[in-house]
C-alpha cells in the first residue's frame, strides 16, 4: 500500500512510519517538521520513503493522486500547545486537515483515516463510548471534533473515511515527548527522584502506549472497507483508565529506585474514561503494551543517553523558542514563519 502520513515527524509518526516501512508499504511524510527532519534521517536511507517538506493548508493536492491512503494528524498538539494561538490551532488542526481530506477524495485516494483524540469528552462520569456526548474544553480538543464533524461524512463507496479518537498516548519514540503525563512522571523520578502529579490526582484518563496506536492504525487500513467506512472507533484499552494518582503509583514501582510524589499546578479540568470496546468487537484490535513497559524502557533510554530532556522534548517550550528566534525556524527547516 502506497501511505501519506501527515505529520509524519512527530511523536507519534516517527513511531508510525517506521512501523509502516517495516510492514512492507511505501510511505510518504508531509510535514513542516517542527521540531527537526534530522528525526527522521535514517530512514531517508529506505527506497519506500518519500520526505516532502509542505504545510497542509498549502500544499498542491496534486501530490496526493499517488496514494491510496492518507493518515491525517498534522496538528499543534497538545492540548496546552493549541492555547498558544487559538486561530491558528482552528487553521491548521481543522481547516487544514478539512482540506487534506476534501483534496485526497478529489484526487481518489481510496482511505483516509483522521487522527483525533479522546481529549474532546472533556469532563464526564461514567463510561463513555463513541455514542456519548462530547464536551470539548479547549482549542485543541474542539478543532479536532470540527474535523471528524467534516471529514467523516465523506466516506463514500470510493473513498473510505475513518476516525479514530486516540487514549492519551505514551512510550519511547522518535521524537520524544516529555510533556505526556507517563513519559513526564518517568523522566521526574529518573532527575529529581519526584514524580510530578498534576493536582489532585483524582482525575481519569485513558492510555495507550505509541506502538499500540501506530498497531491501530495500519489495522483500520488494512481493514475491509465496509467495517470501517464512516466509522468513528475509540482506540485504547479498559483496563487502562487510570486515575492520575494511581497511574503514578504504577510509575514509582516500576522504577528501579522509588521515587516520591511532587504536586504541582491547578486540579485538572479534564477527566474522563472511555469504552474500547467497539473497535476490540468490529477490529479485533487489542492492546499489546502497558504503562510498566514504558516506564521500563524510557528510564534504559535515559540511563544510556538514548534520550535527553530538552527543549525539544517540550513542545510549548519549543514552538514558543521558534516562534521568538528567526534562526530556529530557520534550522528546521520551516518555510516562513511558524504559524
Amino acid at each position: 500500500m502506497r501511505i501519506l502520513v501527515t505529520g509524519g515527524g512527530g511523536y507519534l509518526g516517527t513511531t508510525l512510519v517506521p512501523y509502516l516501512l517495516s510492514e512492507g508499504h511505501e510511505v510518504a511524510i508531509l510535514d513542516r517538521f517542527f521540531f527537526g527532519i534530522d528525526l527522521v534521517r535514517d530512514l531517508q536511507k529506505n527506497k519506500n520513503l518519500k520526505i516532502i517538506v509542505d504545510d497542509t493548508r498549502f500544499f498542491s493536492g496534486s501530490i496526493l493522486k499517488e496514494y491510496d491512503a492518507v493518515v491525517d494528524m498534522a496538528a499543534l498538539s497538545n492540548d496546552p500547545a493549541g492555547e498558544l494561538d487559538q486561530w491558528k490551532t482552528f487553521e491548521i488542526n481543522y481547516l487544514g486537515r478539512s482540506r487534506v481530506a476534501r483534496l485526497a477524495r478529489e484526487a481518489k485516494v481510496k482511505r483516509y483515516l483522521l487522527i483525533s483524540s479522546c481529549s474532546i469528552y472533556g469532563f464526564q462520569d461514567g463510561i463513555l463510548t463513541e455514542e456519548s456526548p462530547t464536551i470539548p474544553l479547549t482549542a485543541y480538543a474542539r478543532a479536532n471534533l470540527f474535523a471528524e464533524r467534516d471529514n467523516l461524512p465523506l466516506g463514500n463507496s470510493d473513498f473510505v473515511s475513518t476516525v479514530v479518537r486516540f487514549a492519551t498516548i505514551y512510550g519511547l519514540s522518535g521524537r520524544m515527548r516529555f510533556d505526556l503525563a507517563i513519559n513526564g512522571m518517568v523522566l521526574g523520578a529518573f532527575k529529581t527522584g519526584k514524580i510530578p502529579i498534576m493536582r489532585d490526582g483524582t482525575q481519569w484518563r485513558p492510555f495507550l502506549h505509541v506502538k499500540d496506536a501506530a498497531r491501530a492504525i495500519l489495522i483500520i487500513l488494512e481493514s475491509d472497507s465496509d467495517k470501517v467506512n464512516d466509522q468513528l472507533f475509540n482506540i485504547g484499552s479498559d483496563a487502562q483508565n487510570y486515575q492520575i494518582k494511581e497511574l503514578a503509583n504504577i510509575v514509582a514501582d516500576s522504577m528501579s529506585k522509588k521515587p516520591s510524589v511532587e504536586w504541582y499546578g491547578d486540579p485538572d479540568r479534564r477527566s474522563y474514561r472511555v469504552c474500547f470496546e467497539k473497535a476490540k468487537t468490529i477490529l479485533g484490535y487489542e492492546t499489546k503494551f502497558t504503562p510498566k513497559d514504558a516506564v521500563n524502557e524510557i528510564e534504559s533510554a535515559l540511563m544510556q543517553g538514548k534520550v535527553s530532556d530538552s527543549m525539544k522534548t517540550k513542545t510549548v517550550e519549543w514552538y514558543k523558542h521558534l516562534l521568538s528566534d528567526e534562526q530556529a525556524s530557520k534550522d528546521v527547516l520551516l518555510r516562513g514563519t511558524l504559524l
